[in-house]
């Protein structure tokens, strides 16, 4: 399909952070939009359990 966001994990991880970091917020200025986004950035990787759910496939198989 020519557009099918469910197949990339990425996709997600925006939803996941416009949802829950950065929906309905208004900014001071771009070093505040910068320091917002990198804040909601550091917050999801730290958290490993929610990545892993956000980002793993069952058709994906990396051990080779």
């Amino acid at each position: 399909p020519a557009y099918s966001p469910e197949l990339n994990p990425i996709e997600q991880v925006w939803q996941w952070l416009r949802q829950n970091e950065l929906a309905n917020k208004c900014f001071k200025d771009y070093d505040d939009i910068v320091e917002s986004c990198s804040n909601a950035w550091n917050g999801f990787i730290s958290d490993i359990k929610r990545v892993k759910d956000i980002c793993f496939r069952d058709w994906l198989n990396l051990s080779g």
